[in-house]
């Protein structure tokens, strides 16, 4: 087996049917595709688990559930608990509402199935009421505090809920902010979020890792959105 088909059997239990195609077609393009995934998902400033739940969060926004679902898989593997994924699923919701959030279920329900655990009863409605009390009735008590407070709170103080600290820090939600506005290639809007992630205490690294991990799920057009505001010569 190559080492490029044996990299994503290793990563995903499986060789998923397009590695298996971009080998028989051009083995050499998978090389170099591997060695790129391999540099980039990699733990560095942030780490793969903080990557995979980034990118969980990026594509529930965008409604891409393919590649959600394979992040999900690397996440729970690399140690993200169902706290974790249920806020970076939130600003996932922020950004693309209840369509975001009924992709993101679906991590949700895949994740608790890799842990072996039940997955509730799933909610009746397509509703924010209906989706945040699922998200309730899955968590622990201790755990299902800060989705309790934005289910209780006035429609107009939720949007800034859902980016404050909480199982999640603050600058891990702006990150993802910046990384799900650059993927849909809006980099004024992602500059915006990279203030507020430097604000929160995001370096220059960690800014770039994300914008690394946008080109990686959506292709060089999201690393000029990202890179544009970046500033020269990292820090």
């Amino acid at each position: 087996m190559s080492e490029g088909l044996a990299y994503f059997k290793e990563v995903y239990g499986a060789v998923p049917g397009w590695v298996g195609k971009m080998h028989a077609y051009r083995p050499d393009a998978l090389d170099h595709y591997t060695g790129l995934r391999s540099a980039i998902m990699g733990d560095g400033l942030l780490s793969g688990k903080e990557k995979d739940l980034l990118l969980i969060g990026i594509n529930a926004a965008r409604c891409y559930e393919r590649s959600m679902l394979y992040h999900t898989k690397g996440a729970i593997e690399g140690g993200a608990t169902i706290p974790e994924l249920i806020e970076y699923l939130l600003v996932a919701y922020r950004y693309g509402g209840l369509n975001s959030m009924q992709t993101g279920i679906q991590s949700v329900k895949y994740a608790l199935s890799l842990k072996g655990l039940p997955e509730g009863q799933l909610p009746y409605g397509v509703c924010n009421e209906h989706m945040l009390s699922y998200f309730i009735s899955i968590l622990d008590e201790e755990d299902a505090w800060f989705v309790s407070n934005i289910l209780k709170a006035p429609e107009e103080l939720c949007n800034d809920l859902l980016l404050v600290n909480g199982n999640v820090s603050a600058k891990m939600k702006s990150l993802l902010m910046v990384g799900i506005h650059s993927t849909c290639l809006q980099g004024t809007e992602a500059g915006k979020w990279m203030e507020k992630a430097r604000a929160n205490g995001a370096t220059e690294g960690e800014l770039a890792e994300v914008g690394l991990i946008c080109l990686l799920t959506a292709g060089i057009p999201a690393w000029f959105e990202a890179s544009d505001s970046l500033r020269e010569g990292g820090g």
